[in-house]
């Protein structure tokens, strides 16, 4: 039995059998209580912005800290903040502050405002820490304000004004970006803005304050509830306020130079539609997705669909299509394969890395096996290792050294991959797949292959 979410005294979440669970303590039964007689649960759920659960009874050791189970609606893949598009970390900071206005009409609270609180369903975000209500005490100010920035804010400002790649910064700082590092980053034509002067450089000077004095007046502070409601809008108006920068980036604009005629895109999307009907896997994930045409001949099949992509501008445009048009079965996230997400945290045991979260039934390797091979120098070998690690069925698409795009990465450097040829690839991968399959591609020098895991 896996258990995780272990510091927070009010409960924790295990797996068993390959479910998840939570456990509610004793301590916490009366906010859990409210949270669910007050009406607030239900309207949360019901307009899917917290997790549905059933209350259930589960065998295992008594536990005398034990007031309840709940078995939420099961989240298949991970994903965490450092992963998700701009507009993506966008919405989810919106959802946290709205559930926090919601739960103050309900008498509640919400007593923190983690970024891995919030997690994406059906292609939209939802809060899935039950456990982070409480009853709301008339004139206290939101304990979890300085969290909400430190998580939401500071990264989003830092994307919009200085890099759109700074939500990487989240990796090392497991609970937010400090707001004195994230006002040092910061442009100085950002602090204009009056919610980022407010929310990021005065609170972070003010945070100095208080760490300078012997005592903190933390606990003797008092809002009044239009003043918490302000401080809720302003937060809001800042968030929504802020944009993607206008910035180019080589994957963000591939298909605008592509080395494939129109004939030959079209032979493309059938080999690997024939490929994917022929498998009929229930999830795929997509190494290299680019802006998600291929992903989507998968998910538009009801197959459940990760997008993965290393370029920031690919990843917000797949975004912000699944928004536009309402897709229930694509995640589009942000993942360098040279570098995968770490796992972190106590014990490197919080959050974990890329490779233990994302298991699939076909993983999808499209124009992406030069770039691991020549710009990064991997072997096939620890390829093929890599691929079979993620996934039982593999379409990989393998681009010789005639094409152009491989030109394009030879050019610059000495050629040393005297290995990188189509006998090696086939060699090196069949000491973990066997070859179901491989077509090539009309108009092409590239090979696509359908392949299995031995």
């Amino acid at each position: 039995m896996k258990y995780t979410s272990y510091k927070d005294p009010a409960g924790f979440v295990f797996c068993l059998d390959g479910v998840v669970y939570r456990q509610i303590n004793n301590c916490a039964k009366k906010d859990y209580d409210l949270l669910i007689n007050s009406g607030l649960y239900k309207k949360l759920a019901e307009n899917k912005m917290l997790i549905s659960h059933e209350e259930v009874c589960i065998e295992k050791e008594p536990d005398a800290n034990a007031y309840k189970y709940i078995k939420p609606e099961q989240i298949k893949y991970i994903s965490y903040p450092y992963e998700w598009a701009f507009s993506a970390l966008k919405d989810a900071a919106l959802l946290t502050l709205k559930i926090q206005k919601t739960a103050l009409k309900y008498g509640m609270t919400l007593k923190d405002a983690s970024a891995y609180n919030i997690q994406f369903l059906e292609g939209k975000p939802v809060f899935i820490d039950t456990l982070s209500f409480e009853e709301y005490k008339q004139d206290t100010p939101w304990k979890a304000y300085g969290q909400f920035c430190r998580h939401f804010l500071a990264p989003l400002v830092l994307m919009s004004y200085t890099d759109i790649n700074l939500n990487k910064l989240l990796i090392a700082n497991i609970d937010g970006i400090p707001l004195d590092l994230a006002q040092k980053l910061l442009p100085a034509m950002a602090k204009l803005n009056f919610g980022v002067l407010t929310h990021i450089v005065l609170h972070s000077l003010s945070q100095k304050t208080f760490e300078d004095k012997k005592q903190s007046c933390a606990k003797s502070a008092k809002m009044s509830m239009f003043e918490l409601e302000s401080l809720l809008d302003s937060l809001e108006n800042t968030v929504k306020g802020l944009k993607f920068p206008d910035i180019y980036t080589e994957w963000g604009n591939y298909y605008e130079n592509t080395n494939y005629s129109d004939e030959s895109f079209s032979e493309k999307k059938a080999i690997i539609s024939h490929f994917i009907n022929k498998v009929e896997p229930s999830s795929l994930c997509d190494l290299g997705s680019n802006r998600g045409d291929f992903s989507r001949i998968a998910s538009e099949r009801n197959i459940q669909t990760i997008a993965f992509d290393i370029d920031p501008v690919a990843i917000e445009d797949n975004y912000r299509h699944v928004k536009k048009y309402k897709e229930t079965n694509i995640l589009p996230l942000l993942q360098d394969f040279n570098n995968p997400s770490p796992a972190i945290g106590f014990m490197n045991d919080e959050r974990a890395g890329f490779c233990s979260r994302f298991k699939c039934d076909m993983a999808m390797a499209l124009a992406l096996i030069h770039h691991l091979a020549i710009s990064n120098n991997l072997p096939f070998k620890n390829i093929a290792e890599f691929f079979a690690s993620i996934a039982r069925y593999l379409i990989i698409e393998f681009v010789p050294k005639t094409d152009s795009k491989v030109q394009i990465l030879l050019s610059s450097r000495e050629d040393i991959f005297d290995k990188y040829d189509i006998e090696n690839f086939e060699k090196e991968f069949c000491s973990y797949f066997d070859i179901l399959e491989k077509s090539c591609i009309k108009n092409s020098q590239r090979t696509l292959y359908l392949m299995r895991r031995k």
